[in-house]
């Protein structure tokens, strides 16, 4: 009997560590389930892409396109997208109606939503496409901008 104020503190401790979450495994459930952006910061994009020395993807993007929240909602969330561009980009999802995105918008000649471009680290675009596409088209899509 002297034994089980010690069991039942030690069962006590087990069921409260049980119940805290990993931080390294919620973080990496997050990075394989979706693209990771940063969103709306161009310039920490390429502050980011030129110390990794990493090519960007972005996805301009306006709030009131269909497509781009179809993108958002299925293409961005499959977990072959999110491994392939998490591991291959700096990820940067940019509202082109807001803050830095007009004079994006007009300095990269956009005409329609969503646009997703690939840069080189250095900020040049190298490839780029228009419109809706899905996961396999736009893992091809990122083999090419890497390649270019």
């Amino acid at each position: 009997m002297r034994y089980l104020p010690r069991l039942s503190t030690f069962i006590a401790f087990v069921i409260l560590i049980a119940c805290f979450p990993i931080k390294g495994s919620a973080q990496e459930a997050k990075t394989s389930s979706q693209i990771n952006f940063i969103e709306n910061a161009w310039g920490e994009a390429l502050k980011q892409a030129a110390a990794k020395n990493k090519y960007i993807f972005v996805d301009a993007y306006a709030t009131w396109c269909g497509p781009c929240k179809l993108l958002k909602a299925t293409t961005f969330k499959n977990s072959k997208v999110a491994q392939f561009y998490n591991s291959n980009f700096i990820n940067v999802a940019m509202d082109m109606e807001k803050g830095d995105g007009p004079q994006l918008a007009a300095q990269w000649g956009l005409q329609a939503y969503p646009t997703m471009i690939i840069f080189d680290p250095k900020g040049k675009p190298v490839y780029g496409t228009v419109g809706y596409i899905k996961a396999d088209d736009l893992i091809r899509f990122g083999v090419k901008g890497l390649n270019k």
